[in-house]
């Protein structure tokens, strides 16, 4: 298009110039006077100016999009009536003018005369532009690539031929006769492939017959015009100018007239061309049947009949693809088994089993002469997806040339609609399995939620804050308390690698094996000694989810004891993130860097040296925040980590404030920070304040 656009803009004034060029001419040889004062031109410099101009507005017509709009033929035949058409209303009002004037005051001036000659002149050559190129377009309408061939080496020709009439090239008459003979020849087999009259409604047809008697009736006014002008004796346009013009009315009415009769003569085929939208249209609801189907057998089985009673077919077969067993028959008419696997087999030969295939003409065909078949024709439609082949149908009929393109592209059409139907199945059992899949998720995410403390410890020693979300149904975090005599607390966070049911299987364990290993153990020789410090918890933890952990999964978790009784509390580290700590006295805060291997890393007895015991004397005040990475590694809009740092730096802004105040501070900060962004990771955030007011130091 811009190469158009560029032809366009560049022919456009150069032919405005050659028709003023014209226009002098005629006018310097009309008027005695002006030809005085500036010469009277040589007579090919108006031939040449007029070869440019016609030249320029065909040129500049070729280059405007395609006049037809669709399949909108009578309104391509219209427009061109409402609109060139009109310009030969113009041509006889110009002259009539020309006339009156003439009549009125006689005068031997030719001047005015030679405008209305020349401005018509213009206007005839803009209508036979315009003609001509709709003329091309109903030609060209689904044509074949030889068509299309042909009708540009018919302009090249037709142009070549007009142009050197005007340049004054005169043949032998014998010659002449062949040429012209042989151009009208030309057209007369370009207007024999005009399809688009089979595509119209008797309705339409007539439309476009009278669209065409309008378009001759404007051909027949210039043509009356020049024929007229021809004896005119103020005629001052040169032998080959007007030789040309008649040359070229010729042409124009008689492939006008060829069009009108090929139009004319194609009207019976309407009836043909209805049934063939019945057909259509009956595919159209056989379609919306299809649409119905309730499982892929009965799909299978609308389509078949369908295209067999569509294209009747004379015999046919379906063969379906199956995953698990391959090529099988889904159905078969009128065709026996043998002669099924032969023509399969000589299509698979050839590697055309699973294409798109054609063939009108069997008996003389290499491979199937030889099967020696009592059938003329066949079409092989397959059905894929772009993932999947479905399998292929199988269309045959007794007479050679017994499909067309359209058997082909109805067929085509019904097929995919056949694929889209099963995959809408599919797609229909997998978000039935998917809804199956759903409630199987809420229940486990109840089950999990059920799992999660709701009522956290409440003493006077401390105060808790706590949040937990899931980035998925179902997560892998998880955390717990539980009492132990001598006014102790145990506090667990742990989180699963993964994500997802097999991550919660693993914490619900976890959990279970938090609450069995921290049992009073009956046989311990002092009070301290009922219970597991954190790191042998860890270690028995470790040996406990030896056989039920997955060999690529691992479990990080910190497990606190608190004896706030005696203001104090041990801790382990199995890999889990770094414990952050508000130091009141120090007015400080910082984090426990403490060594430690995740659970299910290690999985024999030499566990127990990679994990070590932290203790700490805490004071009225402290605060201890104990989180997942999920929290840490959260991230922003420039995909950096929420991180450590700003972790800490909120801490130290906010460790005067309640433990569930300095919770909420964190997360909105965090929302703030990770806005618009997914959640990649479940997030768990525990927040343990000691109060300022410690019950041994009241009155």
């Amino acid at each position: 298009m811009p190469f158009l656009q560029k032809l366009q803009s560049a022919v456009l004034p150069l032919t405005v110039l050659s028709w003023v060029v014209l226009l002098s001419s005629t006018l310097l040889h009309a008027n005695a006077a002006a030809a005085a004062h500036f010469g009277t031109p040589p007579e090919w410099v108006t031939l040449t100016a007029q070869a440019m101009f016609v030249a320029g507005v065909f040129l500049y017509q070729r280059a405007q999009p395609d006049l037809l709009r669709g399949t909108d033929f009578v309104g391509l035949l219209r427009r061109l009536v409402l609109g060139p058409g009109l310009l030969a209303i113009g041509c006889v009002a110009l002259h009539l003018v020309e006339r009156f004037v003439q009549f009125s005051t006689p005068t031997p001036d030719r001047t005015l005369f030679a405008v209305v000659y020349t401005v018509n002149l213009a206007l005839f050559v803009v209508f036979l532009a315009n003609t001509k190129y709709a003329w091309r377009s109903l030609v060209l309408f689904r044509a074949s690539p030889t068509i299309a061939s042909n009708w540009a080496w018919f302009e090249v020709l037709l142009g070549a031929t007009l142009l050197l009439r005007l340049l004054n090239w005169t043949p032998p008459l014998t010659l002449s006769y062949i040429i012209i003979g042989g151009l009208a020849m030309f057209g007369i087999y370009l207007s024999s492939h005009q399809k688009w009259i089979a595509y119209l409604n008797r309705r339409q047809k007539w439309e476009a017959v009278l669209m065409q008697l309008a378009l001759l009736l404007c051909m027949t006014i210039f043509v009356a015009y020049f024929l007229r002008i021809a004896q005119d004796p103020k005629l001052v346009a040169p032998t080959p100018q007007h030789a040309f013009l008649l040359l070229t009315v010729f042409f124009a009415a008689f492939y006008a007239l060829m069009g009108l009769l090929v139009t004319l003569f194609n009207l019976p085929t309407a009836g043909i061309f209805e049934q063939k939208r019945e057909e259509i249209l009956s595919l159209q609801r056989l379609t919306q049947l299809i649409q119905k189907g309730q499982n892929e057998q009965e799909v299978y089985d609308m389509l078949f009949d369908a295209a067999v009673q569509t294209v009747e077919a004379d015999a046919a077969w379906l063969d379906v693809e199956n995953e698990l067993r391959g090529t099988l028959h889904g159905k078969r008419y009128n065709i026996d088994e043998e002669t099924i696997t032969a023509i399969r087999t000589l299509l698979a030969d050839y590697n055309l089993g699973h294409i798109e295939y054609l063939n009108n003409d069997l008996p003389n065909s290499g491979g199937f002469r030889g099967l020696d078949l009592k059938l003329g024709s066949l079409i092989v439609m397959p059905m894929r997806s772009a993932k999947r082949q479905y399998g292929s149908l199988y269309m045959l009929k007794e007479q050679r040339q017994g499909f067309d393109r359209e058997n082909l592209g109805i067929l085509q059409t019904f097929t995919t609609q056949t694929v889209l139907s099963i995959e809408n199945l599919h797609l229909m059992a997998n978000s039935l399995q998917n809804e199956r899949v759903q409630e199987e998720l809420k229940i486990a995410s109840s089950v999990q939620d059920s799992l999660i403390p709701k009522n956290l410890p409440i003493d006077n020693w401390f105060e808790i804050g706590s949040h937990a979300r899931a980035a998925k149904e179902v997560g892998g975090d998880f955390y717990d308390f539980l009492h132990l005599p001598g006014k102790r607390l145990a506090i667990l966070i742990g989180d699963v690698s993964g994500k997802g049911i097999t991550a919660a299987f693993h914490m619900a364990q976890m959990k279970g094996i938090f609450h069995a290993l921290m049992q009073e153990n009956p046989l311990a020789k002092d009070d301290r000694e009922k219970f597991p410090v954190p790191s042998k918890f860890m270690s028995m933890a470790n040996r406990a989810l030896t056989h039920c952990l997955e060999k690529s999964s691992f479990i990080t978790a910190s497990l606190y004891i608190i004896d706030y009784e005696h203001g104090g509390f041990v801790f382990a580290r199995a890999g889990h993130c770094h414990t952050l700590y508000y130091h009141s006295i120090k007015e400080e805060v910082s984090y426990f860097h403490t060594a430690g291997l995740g659970l299910g890393i290690i999985r024999n007895d030499s566990y127990e040296k990679h994990i070590k015991n932290q203790f700490y004397d805490y004071n009225p005040g402290d605060v201890m925040v104990i989180y997942t990475d999920g929290i840490v590694e959260a991230r922003g809009a420039n995909q950096e980590e929420y991180g450590e740092e700003r972790l800490k730096q909120m801490l130290e802004r906010n460790y005067y404030l309640e433990a569930d105040e300095i919770k909420q501070q964190i997360l909105h900060d965090l929302d703030e920070f990770s806005a618009g962004q997914p959640m990649h990771d479940d997030q768990t955030l525990l927040v343990i304040k000691f109060k300022a007011a410690q019950p041994d130091s009241l009155s």
